[in-house]
Formats: structure tokens, C-alpha cells, sequence
């Protein structure tokens, strides 16, 4: 099969961070594309994923490190996390060369330990973090709807959905993983039961040197799968895992392999927005429960499309889960960050995109139906209306982002109704 690389919306954020920083770097998850998209804009690689050249490397570091560091830039310093020592090597040679675009690094672990290296790198390296692919990216969204363009103030004439919502369950069980979107049926979907195999069995124990359990590992995916989408603590996941776990197990275990998921971009989280609000009501600040792809949950819980079809609750929470890794994505080209609003009144807003500049917008996230887009927009409406505009700006827009429906269209009110088929950043 001939491999085509498909466009990334990382493919213009690491343009943009080379021509300001002298070192740039990619996180994310394993088998999102990093290497690859890095590839497209380097000149020369170090690929210490390669068991070889890692062994080689780790002598040469003792001897010269500097000569790692040498060849056409940008350089390509491969999985660099598997040799913390470079960093400092890296962040000295960029101030002794005093120039952009010289390294580009990707890892699928977060930066190690603050003993490990004797510089953070601040000012030196920009960071990148990826994900997998969006909707757009793949090729399964059409963008007719512009979230910049929305943002700027325009609107834009009804647009059709290419896509039902037997399409979108297939999709969250196939995720965005770069080589699933090149692979169709079945093949597509073993690739995230082969990921959940790796992480359980290999990524876990390798992120840090701790030995863990692999099938206390499964338990935690599969007990974070159930409680998708929602506000859960530590408690309810570790009695979630003891049903199925005769051995001791407390808070700091749970909070252990989540943290070691977290540094692995596995599990990635939804924080809370605090806005600034009229209301007396005491703002949550739990996070909700997050993958970095909704497939490694549908893949923990053994389902398939079928499964969600045939189980709308379920499949509402999962389908959220694709819905925040598509914004996600979306909101890192448009200098913002997602959240997710939620207080004591119940009021809760599904995902807030806001942005640096200081704009923001309000998406509630629906299956699709007319009684759950005007749950969604009874929802947006209240929180736009508790907001205190004389301390923070009025939404830039409203929307209501869905799994099915035959058009993308404004309602009469000013909300935008949008299947995520026809969304793009």
C-alpha cells in the first residue's frame, strides 16, 4: 500500500514556531503522526526509536554529544525522551549557534523529571503538542464551517453533512489515527485494540521505569471508558477497578497509573472554565474525564460500532469524547485552549473554546434529534445570560456541535447548529 501523508494543522504550527525558536517540540500521543509530519520540514533525522542508533548514541554522549547534533537543520532528534541527558545538549547548542529552525523534537512522553536536565529550555524551544488526526484532517469532515471564519463575526449559507450517524460510530471506533484512516472495516478498528495492547503491556512499564500491572492497567481504561465524558474522582475509579480486582488498591495507586497515562497522552483531561459570572452559583472545578482519542475507550470496553448504535447513551458520551479531540485540535491553530463549564445550579456547558486574544465561544455537544439540540441550546443560552459582560466579552458565537443531522445551519435566534461532518478549524 502506498503511503500518502495527509496534511496536518500541525503542519503550519511548526513553521510558524521554527521561525521564531531554535529548537521546536512535538508531543503527543504514539502513532498520531509526529515523526512523520516532522519529517516533512526536516533535513537530516537522529532516530533513537531505532534500537541501534539509541545504543550508539548513548556512548557517543559520553564522548562528544556534540556530534549527535550535526547534519542539515532543521535536525530530526527522534523519541529524544529515550535520551534526557541531549536536552541540555540541544538547548546549549542552540544558544551557541544563535539561529531558528535548527531542531525539531518528538516524543510521546512528557518532558522528563526536573533532575534529569539542568535547563528547561525557556526561551529556546517552542512546543507543539499533537494529537490524532481530527475529522478534517482524515478526510471524513468536508469544512464547509469555519470556526476562524465564525470567530471573525461571518456566518455562512446551509451547508449538507456528508455524514450519518452510523458513519460517526464507526469513526469514533476507527479514531484518528493517521494509518486506521488509510485502512478500511475491521483492519481500521484492530488498530486501536492493538494500541490499547501496547500501552497496557509495554508503554506503561517503559514511561518511567516503574514496574506496573498490565492487567490493572486494562482495568483503569476500561473503568475510565465508563465514566467518559463526566466529572468522576480517584473514589469512584478505584471502586470502579476493585469490582474487578481482588487485590489492594487505594487512591495513590489509581492516582499513579493515571499520572503515568497523562505523561503517555493517553488520558488527557477537560478542565474547568471560570468565567467571570453574575450568578451566586459556586463554579466546579473537576475535571472531566477525557482519552487523547475516543477508540482507546471504545477498544478498553471491547465495542464496536454496532454496540454504540445499538446503546444511544452510551455513544452520546463517547461521541463528546471525539467531539473534544477535534476541538482540541481546532483550538491549538487558533491560540486557544478547550474547557468545559459546569456549577452547583447544574448549568453546565460541554466545551468552551477561548482563546488567548480573549474571545470565546460556547459548543454543546449533541447526538443529534431536535429534542437534544434544543436541550443544547436551552443550555448555551442560560450560561450566556449568567455571564457578567461588563467584566469579560460576549461569546464570540454559540453552537450546538452534532453527531447526525442533514445540514449545517443558523437558527433564527443567532446559534449555530453544526454536524461535526462539515467542521473545521
Amino acid at each position: 500500500m502506498e503511503i500518502i501523508y495527509k496534511p496536518r494543522i500541525t503542519d503550519g504550527l511548526l513553521s510558524r514556531k521554527l521561525e521564531g525558536k531554535g529548537a521546536v517540540l512535538i508531543e503527543g500521543p504514539k502513532w498520531c503522526g509526529k515523526t512523520t509530519t516532522a519529517k516533512q520540514q526536516s533535513k537530516s533525522l537522529l532516530d533513537l526509536g531505532d534500537s541501534s542508533v539509541l545504543n550508539q548514541s548513548r556512548q557517543m554522549m559520553d564522548i562528544s554529544p556534540q556530534t549527535l547534533l550535526q547534519g542539515a537543520t532543521p535536525r530530526l532528534i527522534d523519541e529524544w525522551q529515550t535520551l534526557p541527558l541531549l536536552w541540555d545538549s540541544i538547548r546549549s547548542e542552540v544558544d551557541k549557534r544563535n539561529a531558528f529552525s535548527q531542531f525539531i523534537l518528538t516524543g510521546s512522553s512528557v518532558l522528563p523529571q526536573a533532575d534529569e536536565t539542568t535547563h528547561s529550555g525557556t526561551g529556546r524551544f517552542a512546543r507543539i503538542k499533537m494529537r490524532p488526526m481530527s475529522l478534517f484532517e482524515s478526510g471524513d469532515s468536508n469544512g464547509s464551517v469555519s470556526l476562524s471564519e465564525l470567530f471573525e463575526g461571518n456566518t455562512f449559507s446551509p451547508q449538507t453533512n456528508p455524514l450519518d450517524l452510523s458513519d460517526i460510530a464507526y469513526l469514533t471506533c476507527r479514531g484518528g489515527w493517521p494509518q486506521a484512516t488509510m485502512l478500511e472495516g475491521n483492519i481500521a478498528l484492530d488498530q486501536a485494540f492493538d494500541y490499547v495492547d501496547s500501552v497496557a503491556e509495554r508503554d506503561i512499564q517503559r514511561v518511567d521505569g516503574v514496574k506496573r500491572n498490565p492487567d490493572r492497567t486494562r482495568l483503569l481504561l476500561r473503568s475510565y471508558a465508563r465514566n467518559i465524558s463526566q466529572q468522576v474522582s480517584y473514589a469512584t475509579i478505584k471502586a470502579d477497578m476493585l469490582s474487578n480486582d481482588a487485590k489492594t488498591l487505594d487512591e495513590d495507586t489509581v492516582a499513579d497509573y493515571i499520572k503515568a497515562l497523562k505523561r503517555l497522552f493517553v488520558v488527557e483531561d477537560l478542565s474547568a472554565w471560570n468565567p467571570n459570572i453574575r450568578s451566586k452559583s459556586a463554579i466546579r472545578t473537576s475535571d472531566t474525564r477525557h482519552f487523547v482519542d475516543p477508540s482507546i475507550g471504545t477498544a478498553a470496553l471491547g465495542l464496536g460500532p454496532d454496540d454504540l448504535m445499538n446503546d444511544l447513551e452510551s455513544f452520546g458520551l463517547f461521541f463528546e469524547d471525539l467531539a473534544v479531540r477535534d476541538l482540541r485540535v481546532f483550538a491549538e491553530s487558533l491560540g486557544g485552549i478547550l474547557y468545559h463549564y459546569r456549577d452547583s445550579s447544574g448549568l453546565e456547558c460541554d466545551t468552551v473554546l477561548h482563546r488567548r486574544n480573549g474571545t470565546y465561544a460556547l459548543i454543546e455537544v449533541k447526538l443529534g434529534g431536535e429534542k437534544l439540540i434544543e436541550e443544547g441550546v436551552k443550555s448555551l443560552k442560560t450560561l450566556s445570560e449568567t455571564i457578567d459582560t461588563s467584566r469579560m466579552r460576549n461569546p464570540s458565537f454559540l453552537m450546538v456541535l452534532t453527531a447526525a443531522g442533514q445540514y449545517a445551519y443558523q437558527r433564527s435566534d443567532g446559534i449555530f447548529v453544526v454536524p461535526i461532518g462539515c467542521l473545521k478549524a
